[in-house]
């Protein structure tokens, strides 16, 4: 497999740097917790993704591994593992067609999917539509997995809950990791953090209301 230009994965580490900064600042990255990915290549599938054990409100645009389809590292020159969760980001990335995957340990997101282990239904809520849905007449379910160090387990416990969009229904763009964290997916970058955002606003609102 050829890597890509080295122009191209350092733009795509000030992205993520930039991303880990911001939500640094909200308290959902503390110290070296979470991950950020982007894809680079589709066919073959490479993501570039953080480093591991970084702080990552201090991240560079150097800070970043390359990773295959499967979240192994294919740089050769590069001894830096890539983030523990890798694997899932790729399985997410390739399943869902997204250009951005984002992990982050944001507290309500947690204590929600401790309070509503089947997922958190959420309804009527006008910040629905920042992620893809209608405000009025529609329940949306974030769903809740259960953690697992093996993300291949991982991977498959996501299959089991994603519902890829139809005509008619878009699909929800989060994930719920038990007693770990939360996930939000997008096209690009800026698709994959208004979802995050978003989706945590919701979780938010529901754990202070229920």
């Amino acid at each position: 497999m050829s890597l890509p230009a080295a122009e191209q994965v350092r733009a795509a580490g000030a992205v993520l740097a930039t991303e880990a900064s911001r939500f640094s600042g909200y308290g959902w990255m503390r110290g070296t917790a979470g991950n950020l990915s982007l894809v680079i290549d589709r066919d073959p599938l490479v993501l570039a993704v953080t480093a591991s054990g970084l702080e990552k409100s201090e991240l560079t645009d150097r800070d970043v591994v390359l990773i295959d389809g499967g979240g192994r590292s294919i740089d050769p020159t590069d001894p830096r593992p890539p983030s523990a969760e890798a694997g899932l980001h790729a399985h997410i990335a390739a399943r869902t067609g997204a250009g951005a995957v984002f992990h982050v340990h944001a507290f309500d997101a947690v204590v929600a999917g401790h309070r509503w282990p089947e997922g958190v239904a959420i309804r009527d809520m006008e910040m629905l539509k920042g992620i893809g849905h209608r405000a009025h007449d529609e329940t949306v379910v974030i769903p809740v997995i259960d953690n697992h160090q093996d993300m291949t387990v991982e991977a498959a416990r996501f299959d089991e809950v994603y519902v890829p969009a139809t005509d008619d229904v878009p699909e929800v763009p989060a994930l719920i990791v038990a007693n770990h964290g939360m996930y939000a997916w997008g096209e690009d970058a800026a698709a994959a953090r208004r979802h995050l955002e978003i989706a945590e606003w919701l979780l938010r609102f529901q754990v202070a209301t229920r």
